[in-house]
């Protein structure tokens, strides 16, 4: 880079580097919403679900291969697929949940607002928000 300034340099580079970081960059890729009635609480055997990732797997199993929904629950072709919903834990563990929010979700009767991110239809993480 003859003929350029350390200033101009540095600009190429950071620019470079922020082309690379978008290229990478995680997008919304999908998303629903869902109420969490007293099904999507307990697993397919009966048992009482311990984990907010259970819980939101256990709705979208419910509402794609079981047929159990509740009023306020959403199609999304994205967890129509199973190998999609038994990725549902790491996307969680790689996305957010507020540990209020949480709380919230284990009590049922509420309702949440999942937001799937990644890339080329391939999900890496998810936001669930939750609201009473």
């Amino acid at each position: 880079m003859t003929g350029f300034s350390r200033f101009a340099r540095a600009a190429v580079i950071a620019a470079a580097v922020g082309f690379a970081g978008a290229a990478s960059a995680q997008t919304e890729i999908g998303g629903y919403s869902a109420y969490i009635g007293w099904e999507d609480l307990h697993n397919s055997k009966g048992a009482r679900l311990t984990a907010p990732w259970q819980v939101v797997r256990q709705d979208r199993a419910n509402y794609h291969r079981f047929g159990i929904s509740q009023p306020g629950d959403d199609w999304d072709p994205f967890f129509a697929s199973m190998e999609n919903r038994a990725a549902m834990e790491r996307m969680i563990m790689n996305g957010t949940i507020e540990p209020s929010a949480a709380q919230i979700l284990m009590q049922g009767g509420a309702t949440v607002f999942v937001r799937i991110y990644g890339q080329g239809g391939v999900g890496n993480s998810i936001r669930v928000t939750v609201s009473r």
